[in-house]
């Protein structure tokens, strides 16, 4: 297997700083984007949607459990799925403790198009203590913009009125996922087979090494 070169401890220094120069202008850019995201115009969302949840049916302002600012993960479980996307249950699996997120006046739930009863058996065999909702039978993943998918939106409340800022999907959903973070540390990276990687470092095809946590 190839590795990387092997270099002086100066010679590994100076390669290291030269790259933490970028990694301070991709900071400071990344600083500069969450600004402007903090400046987007919002839409007025209805706040009659009916999701199931452990408590019986809930509305949309039942999700912000009396905070101003809510985060929810469009999970891809849809009904009759007999296992939870593999992707979307990294993101799960990478999801921290709540209580940071509510002292700053935040509330973080997931969604999912299955029935509650398919949402709890899976959330109970992966032991995940998130807030997980079902939108069977409500227009409330349609109107966001998710059919089959998944994605990520976030609402301000205002009283009884909700408002969307932000939705993202795909690729901008990934930076909620401290495992791809960590890999892209690392000098195989996600070994993906996208990567822009030196010759003969190891890859495979994207998605298929992900996996359930119980299953590897």
């Amino acid at each position: 297997m190839s590795l990387p070169q092997i270099v002086t401890p100066a010679a590994w220094q100076a390669a290291r700083d030269a790259l933490l120069l970028k990694e301070k202008d991709a900071t400071r850019a990344r600083d500069a984007l969450n600004a402007e995201r903090r400046r987007l115009p919002m839409v007025e969302y209805r706040n009659d949607y009916t999701f199931g949840g452990p408590d019986g049916p809930a509305t949309l302002l039942d999700l912000f459990e009396g905070r101003r600012q809510l985060i929810v993960y469009h999970f891809m479980l849809n009904p009759g799925d007999t296992e939870p996307c593999f992707g979307c249950s990294m993101v799960a699996d990478s999801i921290p403790h709540l209580a940071h997120l509510h002292a700053r006046d935040t509330s973080l739930v997931l969604v999912a198009r299955a029935a509650y009863a398919e949402i709890a058996a899976v959330q109970a065999r992966m032991g995940w203590s998130t807030p997980w909702y079902s939108a069977y039978g409500s227009d409330f993943s349609a109107d966001c913009g998710i059919s089959d998918g998944f994605g990520l939106s976030v609402f301000l409340r205002d009283g009884e009125r909700v408002f969307r800022t932000y939705f993202t999907n795909g690729r901008g959903a990934e930076l909620f996922c401290n495992v791809w973070s960590f890999l892209d540390l690392t000098p195989y990276g996600r070994q993906e087979d996208w990567e822009d990687s030196p010759p003969g470092w190891p890859k495979t095809a994207r998605y298929e090494w992900w996996r359930l946590h119980d299953k590897y």
